[in-house]
C-alpha cells in the first residue's frame, strides 16, 4: 500500500480525486494552499485511491498522509 503525503504544511484547498478512483503516477490528487499559493500534490505511483484521510479546508503538516493507494 502506497501513501500520498503532504510535501509542505498548508490548507487542503481542493481534493481532485474520489475514493475508488484509479490514478496514474504524476497525476494531481490534492491542491494545498499556503501563503496564497496553490501547490499541487501528485501521486508517486499508479493505483486506486483506497482512503482519503483529509477534508477540504483542513490543515496539514509536512509529511502528513493525505491518501492511501492500493494496487
Amino acid at each position: 500500500m502506497q501513501e500520498i503525503k503532504a510535501s509542505m504544511a498548508g490548507n487542503v484547498w481542493k481534493i481532485v480525486v474520489e475514493q475508488g478512483e484509479a490514478v496514474e503516477a504524476g497525476q494531481d490528487v490534492v491542491i494545498l494552499e499556503s501563503m496564497k499559493m496553490e501547490i499541487p500534490i501528485s501521486s508517486e505511483a499508479k493505483g486506486k485511491i483506497k482512503e482519503i484521510k483529509v477534508e477540504e479546508g483542513s490543515f496539514v503538516n509536512d509529511g502528513d498522509v493525505l491518501m492511501t493507494l492500493e494496487d
